[in-house]
């Protein structure tokens, strides 16, 4: 009963570290990367789309972000969309192919996004304590209703609170890793 506890908080907090890594990469950082576009979505036959189900989304080099629609139709409405989100691009259309330049981050702004960053750090290791509280409560309960002896529990609670510190380390590097990522120039 409590190693079937165990694992379900071990698979939370794994899909907890996993929203926060797609959390971080929404982040946009100086450098472009394909996933900056994924919630950008586009009107297609009446319906609203992901940009990258109706274009072919690459990287052109380190800075630009390359768009070629699968429908030439498709350019004025993709371009839009990317204007008109508030990821804050410049799309400039040549053609049927769309290039996104990435601007410069100033100082300040780099800044603001190192507090986002670590406001998001901090909702996961939240999440993951929220876990733990959980798990904790479960073999409580189960220790309660002399399920469980007490020293089962003991040892469940401390391995619930190993697996804690090990994920709340994997959410302390993934920040840092992050905030170095906006501060190169």
């Amino acid at each position: 009963m409590i190693k079937d506890i165990q694992s379900s908080a071990e698979t939370k907090m794994q899909r907890s570290l996993e929203v926060l890594r797609e959390n971080l990469a929404k982040v946009r950082t100086g450098r472009a990367h394909t996933g900056l576009l994924d919630q950008v979505e586009v009107e297609y036959y009446g319906s609203m789309v992901p940009v990258s189900q109706v274009a072919n989304v690459t990287l052109l080099d380190a800075r630009t972000i390359s768009v070629k629609p699968y429908e030439s139709n498709m350019a004025a409405a993709v371009e839009k969309a990317i204007r008109d989100s508030n990821l804050g691009l410049n799309p400039a259309s040549m053609g049927d192919l769309i290039r996104v330049p990435m601007p410069m981050l100033t100082e300040e702004r780099r800044k603001d996004l190192i507090k986002v960053v670590r406001g998001e750090a901090e909702d996961g290791r939240v999440s993951i304590r929220n876990v733990r509280r959980d798990a904790n409560d479960h073999i409580k309960k189960l220790l309660k209703d002399k399920e469980v002896p007490e020293d089962d529990a003991r040892r469940g609670e401390e391995q619930i609170q190993k697996l804690t510190d090990k994920y709340i380390a994997e959410v302390d590097k993934l920040l840092a890793h992050k905030e170095e990522d906006l501060m190169v120039v």
